[in-house]
């Protein structure tokens, strides 16, 4: 009855019947091979498509308005309505990407439909070796070539490194800036306690000198990436490649990645001179906040920075603690009541190009801005 029953099924699979149960396995086993092999093919891919094929890109249409050495300037919005918005990205082994991230998150973006009508964008360029002995004499003069083709006066945000070279500005050209925002920017390097002050202070000159000896002169940006990656291995050595191979299906994840990941992985060059020079005064000597730093021929006093100031810090922040953009207001010579500061969650990249910081905060500075001309 059985045997017939079995015989006569012609549902009945291999798999169905003890003798051939090795066979089913094994067959199992190989596809499973596939699909792993497959899978790990894939995340191959992947890791080197975001580690060496990805560019950075800005999101926002922008239109070239001058090619310098230093930078390109870029331009959104409408020219000729108010004063225009500068936009000082940082110049820190990073893109300006920073502030025109992704569409529907950007700092670019939010300024524009915020009630500012003309940006303004500092595109900073990789340094080549023809550029290992510029200064920041160098890029103060061009950021102010900026400022004078915009017409001579601007609401100048700084974004972090950007943030101390708009406050030299600011204190050596008081006139061309109608209102300041340092957003995560150093300003007095000496305050808090965070790991780049530590850094900093505990390694010798001739640590940063060799570096750049080994870049020929440049201070090479794969050298800071490794730098940054080494305040947190554990997340871009081990998490970062389990967090893409657990979502290596995921496409909405990946296009995601693939975004952060062509700023991140793509730093800029930065002259040997020029950052020598920016460790030594400002995050070794503190020159900007002491008052001894000579820019274009003048020492630099902040009580002549006298126009609105926004100060913003992340909470999280460790690259910038807050405490050295904050003090910055008991420096500049702004009367405290036209003084905003704000500490807002978060760390640092989150200040710039945060869904929720672009969401919630920087929308009330951009209206800050418009109202002040």
């Amino acid at each position: 009855m059985s045997s017939k029953s079995v015989g006569s099924d012609s549902t009945a699979t291999p798999s169905a019947v003890p003798a051939f149960w090795p066979l089913a396995m094994a067959n199992d086993m190989l596809q499973q091979g596939l699909e792993l092999y497959a899978r790990n093919a894939k995340f191959v891919e992947e890791e080197i498509r975001i580690h060496d094929d990805l560019r950075p890109e800005l999101a926002t249409p922008s239109r070239l308005r001058l090619d310098l050495r230093t930078m390109a300037l870029r331009e959104y919005g409408q020219q000729g309505k108010g004063i225009p918005t500068l936009v000082n990205a940082p110049y820190a082994g990073h893109t300006a990407m920073i502030a025109d991230y992704h569409q529907g998150q950007s700092l670019v973006e939010t300024l524009l439909a915020n009630g500012i009508d003309h940006v303004a964008l500092t595109d900073w360029k990789s340094a080549t070796a023809d550029m290992k002995d510029l200064e920041i004499d160098d890029y103060l003069a061009q950021l102010v070539v900026a400022i004078d083709d915009l017409g001579g006066r601007v609401n100048l945000v700084g974004l972090c490194q950007g943030g101390w070279t708009s406050a030299m500005i600011a204190a050596r050209f008081p006139e061309k800036v109608n209102s300041l925002v340092l957003a995560g920017a150093p300003i007095d390097t000496d305050a808090g306690d965070g790991p780049i002050k530590r850094m900093a202070h505990a390694s010798p000159m001739a640590f940063y000198e060799d570096l750049v000896k080994l870049g020929g002169g440049l201070m090479p940006g794969k050298f800071m990436l490794q730098g940054w990656k080494n305040m947190h291995p554990e997340q871009h050595y081990i998490q970062s490649h389990i967090d893409l191979y657990e979502h290596i299906d995921d496409p909405a994840y990946l296009a995601k990645e693939e975004v952060f990941e062509s700023w991140y992985e793509n730093p800029l060059d930065l002259p040997g001179r020029w950052y020598l020079q920016a460790i030594r005064l400002l995050f070794k000597e503190n020159r900007l906040a002491k008052g001894d730093f000579i820019a274009l021929g003048r020492r630099l006093n902040l009580k002549t920075i006298t126009c609105p100031t926004y100060l913003l810090a992340g909470a999280g922040d460790d690259i910038t603690t807050p405490e050295q953009v904050l003090d910055a207001a008991k420096y500049i010579g702004t009367p405290a009541a036209d003084i905003v500061q704000q500490t807002v969650p978060g760390g640092h990249i989150g200040l710039f190009m945060g869904a929720r910081t672009l969401k919630e905060y920087w929308p009330g500075i951009a209206r800050w801005i418009a109202g002040r001309g």
